[in-house]
């Protein structure tokens, strides 16, 4: 095992296996100190307690939603990834033979700072890029493109359920967001029947991949076999996403590997490079140039606050001159708003964090009492800011330390036999 930014991660990816029989997230049982903070934190109950002195493991992997959040939660440390490109990416990086592409997610750029000394939240997109080109990668493209694409898509597939509601081959309303890999398998895994309202879109690593084996190998007069795509995500699940079967639309694995915010700040350090000296740069212009609406895409409401920017403008044919819909900004919770459309009407909107919480809103829809037009669900409080891939706070450890000690010493205390 290794140590990446303070969370233990063992092995490669294997090629060619089920990622539903993987364990993307485990527990050193050897480090479990029995608190039960994953437990709390697990919103499908995947971590449960497997002997009498209450160590938790991830029972299943069918069951864990990948989202990492009990490993980013655990104050103990004993919780690491069970899967890292790591290895095999700097191994690719030294081929010539091989055109190794970078594809980061906006809310890389506002964690990767963390672990360079900057102030949680600092934005370092230019140095990311940089640090990206200092590492040897042959293009530096980014998934931001593709968040702008989604919002387009998404956009406009809701507009086409709005507009269509209740006719004959139309699907149904609420529409789903599509973009959080731990959201789509809950609802793959738990709410089967509630796909059809799911957004038929790609997340906007999804639409990446393949856009840079195609278009991105043409333009640059690439060979797509030689290319090897390279997901940076906040997130632990995307590791998951990345190697769905379905992943091949290019022809080829449209994503082949992917690596964590974490991940990414370690290879940085192994490489030598002094971050943060680096001058600012831009991603390549063939997929690297982006809107403001694809970064928010970061934060809970941010894929919804978007895809509304564009539907109030087609629905109600004006301009919108504020393009900040505040209302929609959440950072926990369920967060419900009616946005007034002009020559159209109330368009019905609900943010969701958590997957605790999309439990709710799904038992709603299944049940016919969903008021909602449109639904954004991401399975990490706050959303990608806050994923499972991120930086880890020690602050927020050493806090989340000395609040486990005390419910530790609490639970010891009400199970001491009275003298």
């Amino acid at each position: 095992m290794r140590s990446i930014e303070g969370v233990m991660y063992q092995g490669n990816a294997p090629k060619g296996v089920d990622p539903d029989s993987i364990f993307f997230v485990q527990v050193d049982t050897d480090k479990c100190e029995a608190c039960g903070t994953c437990e709390e934190v697990c919103g499908t109950g995947a971590i449960k307690v497997i002997n009498d002195d209450e160590i938790r493991q991830v029972v299943d992997p069918a069951a864990c939603m990948n989202c990492g959040q009990c490993l980013v939660n655990c104050p103990y440390g004993a919780i690491y990834e069970g899967v890292s490109y790591v290895d095999e990416l700097f191994e690719k990086l030294k081929d010539p033979d091989t055109v190794v592409v970078s594809m980061p997610a906006p809310a890389v750029r506002y964690g990767l700072g963390e672990c360079f000394g900057a102030p949680t939240g600092t934005y370092v997109g230019g140095k990311m890029h940089a640090a990206l080109r200092k590492l040897g990668f042959d293009y530096i493209w980014d998934n931001e493109f593709t968040a702008d694409v989604t919002i387009m898509e998404e956009g406009t597939e809701l507009i086409g359920r709005v507009k269509n509601a209740g006719k004959e081959g139309t699907l149904p309303l609420p529409q789903f967001t599509s973009c959080c890999p731990g959201w789509v398998k809950f609802v793959e895994s738990f709410h089967p029947e509630l796909l059809p309202h799911v957004s038929t879109c790609k997340s906007p690593i999804g639409m990446l991949g393949p856009l840079a084996k195609t278009y991105g190998a043409q333009e640059t007069g690439t060979k797509p076999k030689k290319m090897y795509t390279v997901s940076i995500m906040p997130c632990v699940a995307k590791k998951y996403e990345g190697m769905r079967p379905e992943m091949d639309d290019s022809g080829q694995r449209d994503i082949d590997a992917t690596i964590n915010t974490r991940e990414l700040a370690y290879m940085i350090k192994k490489a030598g490079i002094n971050f943060n000296s680096l001058p600012d740069e831009d991603p390549d212009p063939v997929l690297g140039e982006s809107t403001g609406a694809a970064t928010i895409f970061g934060t809970s409401g941010g894929v919804m606050e978007a895809a509304l920017r564009l539907a109030y403008e087609v629905l109600s044919g004006q301009k919108l001159n504020d393009p900040d819909i505040k209302v929609v900004r959440t950072h926990e919770g369920i967060r419900a708003a009616d946005v007034k459309v002009p020559n159209f009407g109330t368009v019905k909107v609900a943010v969701c964090s958590g997957l605790s919480n999309a439990q709710k809103l799904c038992e709603e829809v299944k049940a016919g009492k969903s008021p909602y037009h449109f639904i954004e669900i991401m399975a990490c409080p706050g959303g990608c800011v806050n994923g499972g891939g991120q930086p880890i706070d020690p602050d927020v450890r050493a806090s989340l330390f000395r609040s486990m000690i005390a419910k530790v010493n609490r639970r010891y205390n009400a199970r001491k036999p009275e003298a």
